[in-house]
């Protein structure tokens, strides 16, 4: 099991943050590009979910999986989206991009009177705190490839 990659988007569509680790196959466009393609993607998958959905959806779309990977999604009251691609393997996984946007981007970003906000993040210190918090993952390999 593994991680792709990780995006982190206001509610207007700014990618604020993006890494990556494991990702095998680049999309062959310029990564403003990817942004944009990813942000409409799971505006249109939540207005379809939201509207299709027999049931009363409280938690809303949490995520989606293709034959090759499986799309996490949580989004918070004010709007910020995070979205971590892993592998199939990976189960539920809402309560590490909880920690993701609770312990690392509010912490270290919105906190930090030096990161303006919504702007992409220039921490070096959230970079790295994500980069060992992923790589801590129970479902984080270092061999995978």
């Amino acid at each position: 099991m593994t991680v792709h990659n990780l995006y982190l988007f206001d509610r207007n569509g700014v990618c604020l943050h993006y890494s990556e680790w494991h990702r095998k196959k680049q999309a062959g466009i310029p990564k403003e590009e990817e942004y944009k393609l990813m942000y409409g993607m799971l505006f249109s998958i939540r207005s379809f979910v939201s509207k299709m959905s027999p049931l009363d959806m409280k938690d809303g779309f949490l995520a989606f999986q293709t034959s090759r990977y499986k799309l996490h999604y949580y989004e918070t009251p004010t709007g910020i989206k995070v979205v971590m691609n892993t592998d199939l393997g990976v189960g539920p996984i809402r309560d590490v991009l909880h920690h993701i946007y609770s312990a690392l981007y509010v912490e270290l970003v919105v906190k930090n009177p030096l990161c303006p906000l919504g702007q992409t993040v220039q921490s070096d210190l959230f970079r790295s705190r994500l980069d060992s918090y992923v790589r801590s993952l129970p479902f984080f390999s270092a061999r995978a490839g």
